[in-house]
């Protein structure tokens, strides 16, 4: 009786012991699942793409947004920066329309509310039209970008007091640098809606992304997964460079790596 007794209880522990063994494989299993389901790039902050973007070549967020969406997104030869530069931030975007010689003062007012109104990580997107030569922005724009932490300017348009904006290294891309004003020949014709921007749309909360070889615009719905194959790509090709030199060519290191 003794023993069968015994042999209930050790039963009894060797359930107990399963009971517990299976539930920890079900919390594991859960807390593996959740952090698969955090770090997907549906999970990603908006800080968090931010930082991505900043780490990835511009080059390769275009070939990503190509890849995903059959787009060009990418701005031309036309748009440059004002000195070398790297950054990315969510488009405050801004249009002034053309309205020569008049005189209401209060015709550029909504264009500095909307400086204003951004904060860090912040791109001001001006598109002047007809403007290429016409300074959008010039140093005091500049500087209250700067003060709120944007990230940085592109300007569908000029650009202005440079050697002032270079000294505070503010970032601006722009189609030209010139000394002309756009007071008493444009008005503010918007904030925070879509706007094209030397030929690519672009609509407030939009990711910018610029370095050495230009403008990208990522819509932000599709962010998270461009920005994932962007990173993707960045790691292939970084990895082709020593394979390109060990091997002595670029045949061998694409073939391996598939991506050029």
């Amino acid at each position: 009786m003794k023993k069968f007794r015994g042999f209930v209880r050790s039963q009894k522990i060797v359930a107990g012991l399963l009971l517990v063994g299976f539930l920890c494989v079900i919390l594991s299993t859960a807390s593996f699942l959740r952090a698969q389901s955090d770090s997907s790039p549906a999970a990603l902050s908006d800080a968090a793409l931010i930082a991505g973007f900043r780490r990835v070549e511009v080059a390769s967020v275009s070939d990503a947004l190509e890849q995903l969406t059959g787009k060009r997104m990418y701005m031309s030869h036309r748009m440059h920066p004002i000195f070398t530069t790297k950054f990315a931030g969510f488009a405050r975007t801004v249009l002034l329309k053309k309205d020569e010689g008049n005189s209401d003062p209060a015709a550029l007012n909504g264009m500095l509310e909307a400086i204003d109104q951004g904060s860090t990580d912040s791109v001001y997107v001006m598109v002047v039209e007809g403007g290429e030569d016409v300074a959008g922005m010039g140093g005091l724009m500049g500087t209250a970008m700067a003060a709120r932490g944007y990230a940085g300017a592109i300007v569908d348009g000029g650009v202005r007091d440079v050697a002032y904006l270079r000294k505070i290294g503010f970032p601006v891309y722009a189609t030209g640098i010139v000394p002309s004003t756009s007071v008493h020949h444009y008005r503010f014709g918007g904030s925070q809606t879509p706007v094209t921007c030397d030929g690519v749309p672009v609509n407030a909360g939009d990711i910018v992304v610029a370095d050495s070889d230009g403008v990208v615009i990522v819509p932000r719905a599709r962010a998270a997964e461009v920005l994932k194959l962007a990173q993707q790509m960045d790691f292939k090709e970084h990895s082709m460079y020593a394979v390109i030199e060990q091997t002595k060519s670029i045949v061998e290191a694409v073939r391996k790596f598939g991506r050029l």
